[in-house]
């Protein structure tokens, strides 16, 4: 499997097929990941504003983009969901899967609908079915526990996979839970409030009571967690150090980790319940998701990344692995939790220990957002994530990335990096690779470059 994300502003722009004419003949592209619904730049839209044009498509930006659902709604499967208003407006009429699958059909290539969990604050009644952060105010996301989110999940799901004859669908939720968006456990957490942690809103309430959680505890514990959060970031060291302090706050609060696990298990319900809807409805579907790259940075967030458990509904992991973007992020990651959960340890120190718990050696702190992670890295995640499916029927396609933004000092794509990206997933025993995040800011020379790994491994 070679695959490509890729919007439909990239084939209003340049042409359907001559897109595909790029694709295949540059990098050898079999299954087109088309960005059917999302409200976010990241894998929809042109270049992001500010970010060098690349050397296709329309040299402009789109300055008015919306988002939403680029393919047809059908309304009679959104009637017990109160998100009825998704059609993205972006391209006026088109529907980009009807509109693409007749051109993919005769160059055999498939096609597998990408859809995410990023929305945006003005859709129509979405106040219904936002999250309640902890002090129980609107959050942005929205809630897997509400029959709001869970019914249009399901129905966005069955929409495709009835009105269409494609080949998949992949979806993606980059988000965790409380305790990691607590402690600022990701890249670009170091500016998170401790006190907007989701979800505590009243169905949330009612399944932990059924489940035998005391939610009162929990709020109490979250509290004592954001104060934590705030007196490490502001420099003052607790007593007994950051570390210890944190283990004492769960001593104290063992709801906290149930809370966790209680929304990580939320989110894993969804998973479930789109692909048994999709199976339902057509059997021979490929389903599977899209894992956040805080994989490879937290370990309380791979921890929860059971792969055994996500094989039971996933016929494929599009795990990332995005090298280039790799070393900025990881460093990004450890400035955060370096004002946190680590905050008695200097970050070259923690950068070496994350190195020694995740099972990859990349270079110092103060070079990583420089020069990206190797090539080996995505060798060392492609066999690990391969030994987690050992077993079972499911399929692992790394992430590659090319040309994601990053910082104007910080490391750019190049052909050579993305040849060597891929083949090492592929020489590490990947199923496939997925070229990412979207066709619309890849330079085309190291979208060649991928072509050259893949062509050199026959």
């Amino acid at each position: 499997m070679i695959g490509i994300q890729v919007g439909a502003v990239s084939f209003v722009d340049e042409g359907v097929e001559a897109v595909l004419d790029i694709i295949q003949q540059r990098a050898y592209v079999n299954t087109l990941f088309l960005a059917s619904f999302t409200y976010g730049r990241g894998i929809a839209g042109r270049q992001v504003p500010g970010q060098p044009l690349p050397d296709h498509g329309k040299q402009e930006y789109d300055l008015d983009f919306h988002g939403g659902n680029y393919a047809a709604v059908h309304p009679q499967y959104y009637a017990n969901t109160v998100l009825k208003q998704t059609r993205a407006p972006d391209h006026g009429e088109l529907d980009i899967i009807a509109a693409l699958l007749p051109a993919a059909r005769k160059r055999g290539i498939k096609l597998i609908c990408w859809y995410e969990d990023v929305w945006r604050k003005d859709v129509p009644l979405i106040e219904q079915a936002q999250e309640k952060d902890l002090h129980g105010r609107n959050a942005t996301t929205l809630c897997f526990n509400n029959p709001e989110v869970r019914n249009f999940w399901l129905a966005l799901t069955e929409d495709y996979a009835r009105s269409y004859d494609v080949d998949g669908l992949m979806w993606g939720c980059e988000r965790q839970g409380a305790l990691g968006n607590a402690l600022g456990a990701r890249h670009g957490g170091a500016t998170s409030d401790p006190g907007r942690v989701t979800c505590f809103c009243r169905f949330c309430e009612r399944k932990a009571r059924e489940k035998g959680i005391n939610f009162e505890r929990v709020q109490e514990g979250y509290r004592a967690l954001e104060q934590f959060v705030r007196q490490t970031r502001s420099g003052r060291r607790p007593a007994d150090g950051a570390f210890v302090t944190f283990w004492r706050l769960l001593l104290r609060y063992p709801e906290i980790l149930a809370w966790e696990r209680f929304w990580t298990d939320s989110l894993r319900e969804t998973y479930q319940a789109i692909y048994q809807k999709a199976h339902s409805i057509k059997p021979s579907l490929q389903v599977g998701w899209h894992i956040w790259h805080n994989n490879s940075f937290s370990p309380l967030y791979r921890a929860e990344q059971d792969w055994q458990e996500l094989a039971r509904y996933s016929d494929f992991l599009k795990v990332v692995m995005y090298h280039n973007c790799g070393g900025e992020r990881l460093a990004g990651y450890i400035d955060s939790v370096a004002g946190t959960l680590f905050a008695d340890v200097p970050k070259e120190q923690l950068l070496e220990f994350h190195y020694q718990v995740m099972d990859y050696r990349e270079r110092a702190y103060a070079d990583i957002p420089k020069t990206g992670l190797s090539s080996d890295y995505v060798f060392r995640e492609t066999r690990r994530a391969l030994e987690g499916v050992a077993g079972t029927k499911t399929l692992i396609w790394p992430g590659i990335d090319i040309d994601i933004p990053t910082a104007a000092a910080s490391s750019k794509s190049t052909p050579e990096g993305t040849r060597a990206a891929v083949a090492a997933a592929l020489k590490a025993g990947a199923h496939g690779v997925l070229l990412s995040r979207k066709y619309s800011e890849m330079r085309l020379a190291n979208l060649s470059g991928a072509g050259q790994a893949i062509r050199g491994l026959g």
